[in-house]
């Protein structure tokens, strides 16, 4: 009988010697309509961990991650998503490329906090897809707010064994998030007040021209113009020049004009000439005479790019944040006032 006991207690040792010693994260999981071959895990803090992992036909996959325990993302070649990572946890994921964020669960040791991160993201973006909260008063955004904070604590306090480490970054997280809803808010108010349909639109004066001379904004009065401010270094901008091409072409010859103006430092110069070149731009090619600190850009409250602006014939503002040339509410805005 003592051999046995001694036999049982010398196993818990060998196990509980094992279980100490994995110093990394078992991840695997299978994939429905994979989007390529591969998915990408890096650490989000620095990106100094990064490790691509190989996607079988079938869409499965499995490997070893050896990981500064926190906060990562995982990207598939179109979409990604937030992971948390501790050496130790063995995690299964499974997800359909089709309704990505939708779909995505984790099982195993580390699932609880993933399961968390995936509901966020979901939550988060039906915040972000309420326009409507944009607009109310500031008393009314407050209680919104207050809602919303309520939720997400309710959410987060409603899952076990998370890390008190975690708890503590989902707090500041959304500690965040609210000062960027409350600045968004804030700027909303004041392109729905101070710059709302109809009142008189800032004005941009003698920006340069590529085609040559200058050109001011009420040069073009008698037309609508539709501005773009962009940068030769912003992705998003350049990512809808091709849609603004197919825009540009199907009202050419109506009675607007297209209008881009370039935010790019002087320094840049010869780079915002080329790509202007390369890319074979049409409509009316500007640069701002002071990059960000342009009067035209202060005066819109333009604190990220690409921007849409929408100016009626009069020199009025008819939306001071317009649809961009990929979103098919443009046509439908330009159609309502017979473009």
């Amino acid at each position: 009988m003592k051999k046995l006991m001694y036999l049982a207690i010398a196993l818990l040792t060998v196990v509980a010697c094992q279980q100490e010693q994995k110093d990394y994260v078992v991840f695997s999981g299978k994939i429905t309509n994979p989007n390529s071959d591969s998915l990408i895990v890096y650490s989000r803090a620095d990106r100094a961990f990064k490790k691509r992992i190989a996607v079988a036909e079938d869409g499965t996959f499995s490997d070893t991650l050896k990981v500064t325990n926190g906060s990562h993302s995982i990207f598939d070649g179109k979409e990604g998503t937030a992971l948390y990572l501790k050496n130790g946890f063995e995690l299964k994921l499974t997800l359909n490329t089709e309704q990505f964020d939708e779909t995505i669960v984790y099982t195993g040791n580390g699932a609880e906090a993933n399961n968390y991160l995936a509901k966020k993201a979901l939550d988060q973006e039906a915040v972000f897809g309420d326009e409507s909260m944009f607009s109310l008063s500031k008393e009314d955004f407050a209680k919104k707010l207050e809602g919303i904070e309520s939720d997400f604590m309710k959410t987060l306090e409603g899952v076990s064994g998370l890390d008190s480490s975690f708890v503590a970054a989902e707090k500041k997280d959304f500690s965040g998030l609210k000062r960027y809803l409350a600045s968004y808010h804030e700027e909303k108010l004041f392109l729905n007040t101070v710059l709302g349909k109809g009142k008189a639109s800032p004005k941009f004066i003698a920006y340069e021209n590529n085609a040559g001379g200058t050109t001011s904004l009420d040069d073009l009065k008698g037309k609508y113009v539709y501005v773009d401010v962009w940068a030769t270094w912003c992705g998003p901008c350049k990512a809808e020049i091709p849609y603004l091409k197919k825009v540009e072409k199907a009202y050419h010859g109506k009675n607007i004009e297209f209008v881009s103006i370039s935010i790019d430092q002087k320094k840049d110069y010869d780079k915002w000439k080329t790509m202007i070149k390369e890319k074979e731009l049409g409509g009316i090619q500007l640069l701002a005479d002071n990059d960000w600190k342009s009067e035209f850009v202060q005066n819109y409250k333009i604190n990220g790019i690409p921007r849409f602006i929408l100016i009626d014939p009069k020199g009025n503002i008819v939306t001071p944040d317009a649809p961009r040339p990929s979103n098919e509410k443009l046509k439908e805005l330009f159609n309502s006032l017979n473009i």
